[in-house]
């Protein structure tokens, strides 16, 4: 398996940014840089790519919505070309709460969206004339204006990678992208995202070999079982978060996600105790069991082992959130991590 990071630069960026510097010497393959709600990816990425030699760099991810599909095309051109060609585009829908919430533009038929981004953008990273007319876009407007082609030069070979987790949404990813940036990923229920993604590999005649399947976990070691309990005590308010808090109150994608794998009635009313504003009662019913399943926690011989499950389950590239109250800490976690794969 190849290896990967997701980065923030949100907050102590200077951090932030010796962590990819020294993480690239350990020998990673690849850094994402997400944006979320914080600091935006293109500005961080163009900043890295000046700062570093080999590591790929990856937008992981830009949120549609929160730019013209022409607009991230040419940040990604312009990434590309500052990087001597190590990026790569990672693209996704986020959420309501997110676009909608924070800036105000409209959540609706992502799927629809998200196609129509990804043929405008590949127009433009051919050279062609943009000219589009669907559902979500119409470039150019009716008028006076005439299609235009970028006057930067073609790359058609810049990757995108859309990360995704619906059924659509997965099919989708199948059929047009080159990569599948996933998460809350269970390889016991790996079915639940492999079906639909070969759904979609297969309407294009492609096959799995075809795409790069990128999945993240947090990655801890614990040296006994006393600190293996505490590790996965203190994950489960998280876990919590991400099934109860992300989203809005009707749209959660992660407690979707679980929720395929199976765990459906955990996940809802983790979902319930969490939205009524009982935080703790939600993460106390999370499971041993859905955070080892979905982390590379454990002693080595664990992580080992989770490792070669992850691969065999069909994982290309594991992306790895290192533990670690420190720079140092953190980077020490990878180091071990690295010399397992």
């Amino acid at each position: 398996m190849k290896t990967a990071t997701t980065v923030e630069f949100s907050k102590d960026t200077r951090t932030t940014l010796d962590f990819v510097l020294e993480a690239e010497k350990l020998g990673l393959d690849v850094c994402w840089v997400a944006e979320a709600w914080g600091a935006d990816a293109p500005s961080a990425l163009g900043y890295l790519a000046a700062r570093t030699d080999r590591i790929r760099l990856g937008s992981g991810i830009i949120q549609l919505g929160t730019r013209t599909p022409v607009a991230i095309a040419q940040a990604a051109l312009t990434l590309a070309d500052l990087s001597g060609g190590r990026f790569a585009l990672g693209l996704g829908p986020s959420g309501p709460q997110v676009i909608e919430g924070l800036h105000g533009v409209p959540f609706a038929k992502p799927l629809t969206r998200m196609r129509e981004t990804v043929e405008i953008i590949r127009q433009a990273f051919a050279g062609e004339k943009i000219s589009f007319s669907g559902k979500a876009f119409e470039i150019p407007l009716p008028g006076e204006a005439r299609p235009m082609r970028l006057s930067t030069a073609p790359n058609p070979d810049i990757p995108i990678y859309l990360a995704t987790l619906s059924p659509k949404l997965l099919e989708l990813t199948g059929e047009v992208a080159d990569g599948w940036l996933g998460t809350s990923f269970v390889p016991e229920g790996a079915s639940a995202y492999f079906e639909p993604l070969d759904a979609g590999l297969a309407k294009a005649g492609r096959k799995r070999a075809d795409i790069d399947v990128c999945q993240g976990a947090e990655v801890a070691f614990a040296d006994n079982e006393d600190e293996l309990r505490t590790l996965v005590g203190s994950r489960k308010k998280e876990l919590a978060f991400s099934l109860g808090g992300m989203g809005s109150a009707t749209t959660n994608f992660y407690n979707n996600a679980y929720s395929r794998q199976g765990w459906a009635d955990v996940a809802a009313e983790v979902r319930e105790r969490w939205q009524a504003g009982d935080r703790d009662g939600a993460a106390a019913l999370v499971t041993d069991e859905m955070v080892l399943g979905t982390t590379l926690i454990g002693t080595e011989e664990m992580v080992r082992e989770r490792l070669r499950v992850w691969r065999d389950a069909g994982i290309d590239t594991v992306r790895l959130y290192p533990a670690g109250e420190t720079l140092e800490a953190r980077l020490t976690t990878l180091g071990r991590a690295l010399e397992l794969i």
